[in-house]
């Protein structure tokens, strides 16, 4: 996930009053791979596939 991607998901996130541990239960991902996408760690096929859920829950 690029930086500013990440930037618009935490920001959406302190919008939302939603914590990051909330979206990954959300996704149905744990806290620390949903951790590792935003920051870029994990960027695999199955991470892109987060992402688009990612963008689609918080409108971004």
């Amino acid at each position: 996930m690029s930086k500013d991607l990440a930037v618009l998901v935490r920001s959406e996130l302190f919008k939302r009053k939603m914590t990051q541990k909330e979206l990954a239960a959300i996704i149905g991902i744990s806290n620390a791979y949903l951790s590792d996408i935003i920051r870029g760690r994990k960027d695999g096929p199955k991470a892109q596939e987060h992402v688009k859920h990612i963008r689609k829950i918080l409108g971004i």
